[in-house]
């Protein structure tokens, strides 16, 4: 059952807050290294029950006067066609996606940075598509031996080589498409730059995970690590903060091992270094926005198990090895937590067993739990769905949303018209045709009123279900796990 655990409004408020104090610190000039997701963050919506997932973008609408935006994306990565696993776009793609999104809220997007620049032929052709639109483009090249060759990196031979990027606003927030792009270094090559030219910038890092002020295996932590597998990332007592203030902070290895590195760049660039630990570089106040840690704990656990299960799917795809999969059970083994505190899972397996084939189950807001199998009209996604409405709008099972002679007209298209094999309906199609029916039936009008009702339930289903069953299950808000299986024995799946 949901419940909510984080004020958003208050973090709205202390977030801006603490980004201007930041500002004023370094006499009106600031390069934010933006981490995570700036919109859409739906990780830490499920983590943080209350959290909106716009909530970052919103937060710098609240300073979109004194801001601008810069993205880099690594021209390897444009080289390579690397996609975004979560939306299925390419890194270029998805920089004029950030572009759209940045301006429809009314920030300025100054310009691209295209780091690790080598001439690679398809970054040159991106090069020349983003001017073509108007924009501002520079490059970053590579340094021997970054970052620890700091006579190299602080010299006209390192930063110094890269083109500065022109910027006339005091908070500039330095974003990306992905981890690997190299903000971090945009933003002190833009300090050494800055420095030469006699104005004394400043640096801070926003990053909202892991929470820096909870505790070390506090479950919105753990968290953290489930959902950074890939990377191996581990959340680790900041030994800097504890040794400069005699206070225990939470931060993670990668800060921690790179901060001796980058204290040295700052008193290189700077003169003395303005922070004592990786700590003192963030901004996040998230953690003092939690109102309710124990709806915060629950919905992190959950969160946990359903990392697992998405790994699992992931090396049953071949996007994932069998490491990470450890990785995820040892997150859960220190979270306390198993897959039987997911109570849709084993309601799914049952359908499944009963059946002998696909089920799907959701676990509603009242508690109850309901579960479908795949019929010759419909899949067993869009079964559930069906049933799901009718329980909360308090219709008999035995109604029928969709008449099989609503049905059979869109199966008949699908296979006759447009070639499909499969004729079973998926959710996007059963929508539309429960929208129809609304027209004219009371019972589908008042289940697609309920449809609001499905954000933040949870779903397992007993096979790999279709991306179109995916997408529709993301847009409405449901949190979907499956088992590392496919329906069909085929090597193709779509």
């Amino acid at each position: 059952m949901f419940k909510v655990g984080f004020d958003n409004d208050a973090y709205l408020r202390t977030q801006s807050e603490k980004i201007a104090e930041r500002i004023a610190k370094f006499g009106g000039k600031l390069y934010l290294e933006f981490g995570g997701k700036l919109f859409d963050d739906h990780h830490a919506s499920r983590v943080l029950p209350g959290f909106a997932p716009d909530s970052k973008i919103r937060m710098l609408e609240k300073l979109k006067d004194k801001a601008e935006v810069i993205i880099a994306v690594n021209a390897n990565d444009i080289e390579k066609n690397k996609v975004r696993g979560d939306l299925g776009i390419t890194y270029d793609q998805d920089v004029l996606r950030l572009i759209d999104a940045f301006r429809g809220y009314g920030l300025y997007v100054s310009s691209v940075v295209l780091t690790r620049w080598q001439d690679q032929p398809s970054a040159l052709a991106y090069q020349k598509k983003l001017e073509g639109l108007g924009l501002k483009v520079y490059r970053h090249y590579p340094i021997a031996g970054y970052p620890n060759n700091i006579p190299l990196v602080v010299s006209d031979d390192g930063y110094g080589k890269n083109q500065f990027v022109e910027t006339s606003r005091e908070l500039v927030v330095v974003t990306a498409p992905g981890p690997g792009s190299g903000k971090m270094a945009v933003c002190l090559s833009q300090i050494y730059h800055e420095n030469t030219r006699g104005v004394k910038a400043g640096y801070a890092k926003f990053e909202t995970f892991p929470i820096w002020n909870i505790p070390l295996k506090h479950p919105v932590n753990l968290a953290y690590e489930a959902a950074t597998a890939d990377l191996n990332d581990v959340n680790m007592i900041d030994p800097f903060h504890l040794e400069a203030y005699g206070k225990t902070t939470i931060n993670y290895n990668r800060d921690v091992e790179v901060f001796p590195v980058l204290n040295a760049l700052f008193t290189r660039i700077l003169g003395e270094s303005p922070y004592k630990s990786p700590t003192d570089m963030g901004v996040n106040m998230a953690g003092n926005c939690i109102v309710d840690d124990a709806a915060v704990s629950e919905a992190a656990k959950q969160e946990i198990i359903r990392r697992y299960y998405n790994t699992l799917c992931d090396v049953r795809k071949g996007n994932a090895d069998q490491d990470q999969v450890y990785k995820q059970q040892l997150v859960m083994e220190q979270a306390h937590i198993s897959t039987a505190d997911r109570p849709v899972v084993a309601a799914a397996l049952k359908r499944a067993e009963e059946t002998n084939g696909p089920a799907v189950a959701i676990e509603l807001q009242d508690g109850a739990i309901i579960s479908a199998k795949t019929s010759s009209l419909l899949g067993a996604s869009s079964a559930m769905l069906l049933d799901a409405l009718k329980h909360l709008a308090g219709i008999p099972d035995e109604v029928r949303l969709l008449s099989p002679m609503v049905i059979e007209p869109i199966q008949n298209l699908k296979t006759k018209q447009l070639g499909h094999t499969n004729p079973r309906l998926h959710m996007d199609e059963v929508l539309v045709a429960l929208s129809v029916c609304a027209l004219t039936d009371y019972n589908a009008k008042i289940a697609l009123e309920k449809l609001p009702e499905l954000r933040h339930c949870e779903v397992h289903a007993s096979v790999i279900l279709s991306q179109v069953d995916v997408g529709v299950f993301r847009r409405l808000g449901v949190n979907l796990t499956s088992e590392p299986n496919y329906q069909t024995s085929k090597l193709y799946h779509t």
